[in-house]
């Protein structure tokens, strides 16, 4: 009579059990080597400074998704993670370039079919007039599937104290697709934490099917100054040492500043630096000009600006009742 190893095929003395998992074993770290993941999660290092926490929790969401695809890989049970996600923050942190990469990440594991990003705002979503917000809704829906529908000031959508408003008409539609279409799309709400906070509140529905949500917090003066960095080695540009000490101060004068928007910040400001670097180097059109010439920033380039005016905190504060994010400093 044939012992039990006979019949299955395993060596003498080993057990069923020992069987089972030889014959199911998965090389997780060949199955995250060929998701191509890595190579996301390594580009998000390269183009964010900081942000350890969110890109803690980007890798941990990663490795949910790697594991899952292991469990069904040897046909243990494994229902669709919900994946939908609120990012909360001030602007120019970030968050929509973690969405794109997200993004990535879901297709390289098969859990969007195309991993593109649609990003919108309410004016995307929301009709003015009864009829128009279905149509609205429903195509930015139908573009968006097989990948992620990020929205920007998410909040707007709701707006209690209008009771002709059609954005509640926006919301019921998200949440059946939020729902009954969760393999196929991933939403992502963002906008500023306050906000966010009492639009979940608002809708406990939507609340309920976010099963994410990651906070960016805002970047500390060195850690602008490093994106500056970024920025400038990107389309070949370089500070002088006076340039560089002159950044650092714009930083920290502008940090304490109304509408300050982080990276955004930095980038307008190093566009207005780079304005008045081309005019000074144009002035001196009479004579050769040299590569350094073209590619430096000089501290009167930076010290131009109305941060630095006497009146810059005078202006800071009559603008703080106006105007958007970024909006008063040059």
């Amino acid at each position: 009579m044939a012992t039990h190893s006979e019949s299955t095929g395993a060596p003498a003395g080993a057990s069923a059990s020992a069987t089972t998992v030889a014959a199911t074993d998965v090389d997780l770290a060949a199955l995250y080597r060929d998701s191509h993941v890595a190579e996301v999660l390594d580009r998000l290092d390269r183009e964010l400074v900081g942000l350890v926490p969110v890109k803690t929790r980007i890798r941990e969401i990663a490795a949910l998704l790697v594991v899952d695809r292991a469990r069904r890989a040897v046909g243990l049970g494994s229902a669709a993670p919900s994946l939908h996600m609120s990012f909360t923050g001030n602007p120019g942190t970030g968050k929509t370039t973690v969405a794109l990469r997200m993004a990535e990440i879901l297709h390289h594991l098969g859990y969007v079919r195309k991993g593109h990003l649609v990003a919108v705002t309410r004016d995307d979503l929301v009709g003015q007039y009864i009829g128009h917000t279905a149509p609205k809704t429903k195509d930015v829906l139908k573009r968006a599937m097989g990948g992620v529908l990020f929205i920007d000031e998410a909040y707007y959508l709701y707006r209690p104290e209008n009771e002709r408003d059609y954005g509640q008409e926006a919301i019921e539609i998200l949440l059946q697709v939020m729902e009954n279409q969760r393999d196929d799309l991933v939403v992502i709400l963002a906008g500023y934490r306050d906000r966010m906070e009492t639009f979940f509140r608002s809708n406990p529905g939507m609340s309920s099917r976010i099963a994410h949500h990651i906070d960016f917090p805002d970047y500390a003066p060195g850690e602008l100054l490093a994106i500056a960095d970024l920025m400038l080695a990107r389309l070949e540009y370089t500070l002088s040492p006076g340039a560089r000490v002159a950044l650092a101060e714009y930083v920290e004068r502008r940090v304490r500043q109304p509408h300050f928007a982080n990276a955004r910040s930095i980038r307008n400001a190093l566009d207005r630096a780079r304005l008045r670097q081309a005019n000074r180097v144009f002035a001196a059109r009479g004579k050769a000009v040299s590569r350094e010439d073209l590619m430096t920033i000089d501290e009167a380039d930076i010290r131009a600006s109305r941060v630095f005016g006497e009146a810059a905190m005078t202006d800071a504060r009559a603008a703080a009742t106006s105007g958007g994010a970024d909006g008063p400093a040059r």
